[in-house]
């Protein structure tokens, strides 16, 4: 039979659509699409994705007032250089800034300021590893093994590290360890898990046994986000998180390139804290961050699309009840626990004189973020400003009247702040992070 021109045309785009629809059978579109797409958090306005209520305006001026009152009493006669941020239902009702991110070139500190956030680092690598889980490019359950090759503690899990349940040795201590360290070396990331391999420091428990704050969980999960990704930590957690959060002046610090460059990190008297070996690992610390950048980070965290449900149920339960009280940890976040189902998730955190708090109260809609450069009590006793909005029954907070709950923020954590003062260099792992009593988690 003989094909008109236009028919030979016609069969032969057939024939080629055909082909190509069978060569793409060949290669399934999940793995085309995953394997070179690093999950990330949706790049939307967060705070159109949740209907927080209503602020009574009174209500909000009176609040605002007794901050203010808060802030000039302890922030502006304590040398505090930082900045306090609180919000309200979705709105910032109060911000200000004190100091200077450079003393010495008198360079004030802004609301565009990153500071060393210490501690609070982990919350945002806990949201790294938590979107890895949700895309299932890890599994809470695997081994640590898995990931990083020679590894030698078997049955180290990813949520032991979350939860800080590993029962791993704490790098702050083996540093100071000429068995394992030469302080006159800086110690990267890299060099830890090199030493645990090589050097194998006993672990001091079975993993899941018990909770112990261990800076090294976190160093660990950040190698794991490199390994998973094939980026390093600070591209990986500017890709994920930083970016699409629109935390456009947050950062990892990475020591070669930008500790020249990073705010200073101060003494109460003014002088400067240098750096020293261990301001190379990232992880668990060296994020510098903005009070406002961290406000979107928290906002985004009410929406229900941010994370599934499910994750955000084990983020952010308690996992250590060995012994009894209303201290608890999740997975990368502090959590007061009472016995009427009041919550407050927080952490805190301590490096050289940087200190910053970040308190979370969900239930009422309440975010407290407070970050400092200079070496300074207010920066934690920022945390009791909360029982403002609701009487969470802290020891030594009663709110009978917003006057007297600002007072009492003040001495709450007196004593504990004293401590840090005169023992500059112990390490954040050693030193109490709140003023609450009973047992739970250690500090």
């Amino acid at each position: 039979m003989k094909w008109s021109k236009g028919m030979q045309i016609l069969l032969a785009l057939t024939m080629c659509i055909t082909a190509c629809k069978n060569s793409r059978k060949e290669i399934p579109p999940s793995e085309t699409l995953t394997k070179k797409t690093i999950p990330t958090f949706d790049s939307i306005d967060w705070s159109e994705e949740f209907n927080f209520r209503n602020i009574d305006p009174a209500l909000a001026k009176s609040k605002t007032e007794s901050i203010r009152q808060f802030f000039n009493e302890s922030w502006a006669t304590n040398n505090t250089s930082g900045g306090l941020l609180i919000s309200w239902h979705g709105k910032i009702i109060f911000e200000d800034y004190l100091g200077f991110a450079d003393y010495e070139n008198q360079i004030p500190m802004t609301a565009e300021t990153p500071l060393h956030i210490a501690s609070v680092s982990k919350v945002l690598t806990a949201l790294a590893v938590l979107k890895l889980v949700q895309f299932n490019k890890i599994n809470l359950n695997d081994n640590i093994s898995k990931y990083l090759e020679g590894f030698p503690y078997p049955n180290v899990k990813i949520r032991d590290l979350l939860n800080h349940r590993s029962g791993l040795p704490n790098y702050l201590h083996l540093s100071d360890d000429k068995n394992y360290w030469d302080k006159g070396q800086t110690m990267s990331s890299e060099d830890l898990l090199e030493l645990l391999i090589q050097k194998k420091p006993p672990s001091d428990w079975e993993p899941g046994k018990k909770f112990s704050y261990r800076n090294t969980n976190f160093v660990l999960l950040a190698l794991i986000i490199e390994k998973v990704t094939g980026e390093s930590y600070p591209i990986a957690m500017k890709t994920m998180v930083f970016n699409p959060l629109g935390m456009n002046n947050t950062f990892v610090m990475e020591f070669d390139k930008d500790s020249a460059s990073v705010s200073k990190s101060y003494y109460n008297n003014g002088r400067v804290w240098n750096f020293d070996h261990l301001d190379k690992t990232y992880g668990d610390k060296n994020i510098y961050s903005t009070p406002r950048d961290l406000l979107k980070m928290d906002i985004a965290m009410y929406a229900p699309g941010f994370l599934p449900q499910e994750l955000k149920d084990l983020a952010w339960r308690g996992y250590s009840y060995e012994t009894k009280g209303i201290k608890n940890y999740g997975f990368g976040i502090r959590l007061l626990e009472w016995d009427n189902g009041d919550k407050l998730l927080y952490h805190k955190g301590l490096w050289h004189g940087n200190r910053a708090t970040y308190v979370r109260d969900f239930k009422n809609e309440v975010c407290i973020i407070a970050l400092g450069n200079r070496l300074s009590k207010s920066i934690f006793e920022s945390m009791g400003l909360v029982s403002l909005f609701h009487d969470y029954g802290f020891p030594t907070i009663k709110t009978k009247n917003q006057e007297e709950a600002m007072m009492s923020a003040k001495k709450a954590v007196e004593e504990t702040n004293n401590k840090s003062e005169t023992n500059e260099n112990i390490p954040e792992h050693e030193i109490p992070m709140d003023a609450t009593s009973g047992g739970g988690v250690e500090e």
